[in-house]
């Protein structure tokens, strides 16, 4: 079987895009906001030691993170903005040790999603993504982010 990457690596970008923003939004905007609430979310954010308005933060981020990468806007910066919060999420979950599944929760899934972050910026949107140049008329400049 000869496929050729030049017409399926567009979609690939694109499966990988919106499941991770799907889970994006199911974290951020389902969980830590619909969930838990800005106050639970702050509350838990403040029990770890950090800033309890830094929760309020990720949860928007995520939310508005995972719009942006199902509708294919913006995806390479989108994609290294969610780096520090993914990379923040893998250092707290270190000393739960390497399965999510623990006590605590483990630093394998974050560690991956941090992973799957900079493939997707490196790859870029993908297919079927919003072309911000098309409809603000800036052309390919806007396209190529």
């Amino acid at each position: 079987m000869n496929l050729d990457t030049r017409a399926t690596t567009p979609y690939a970008a694109l499966l990988l895009r919106v499941s991770m923003g799907v889970l994006f939004l199911a974290h951020g905007l389902l969980l830590k906001i619909m969930t838990f609430g800005f106050a639970g979310t702050m509350g838990f954010f403040g029990s770890l030691g950090f800033p309890p308005v830094l929760g309020a933060v990720v949860a928007v981020a995520e939310t508005l993170a995972g719009i942006a990468l199902i509708l294919g806007i913006w995806v390479r910066p989108v994609s290294l903005l969610l780096l520090p919060i993914m990379i923040g999420a893998t250092l707290q979950h270190l000393g739960a040790g390497w399965m999510f599944s623990n006590a605590g929760g483990g630093w394998e899934f974050p560690a991956f999603w941090t992973v799957l972050l900079l493939v997707q910026a490196g790859l870029g949107a993908g297919a079927h993504a919003v072309d911000l140049g098309r409809l603000t008329g800036r052309g390919a400049e806007v396209a190529r982010a």
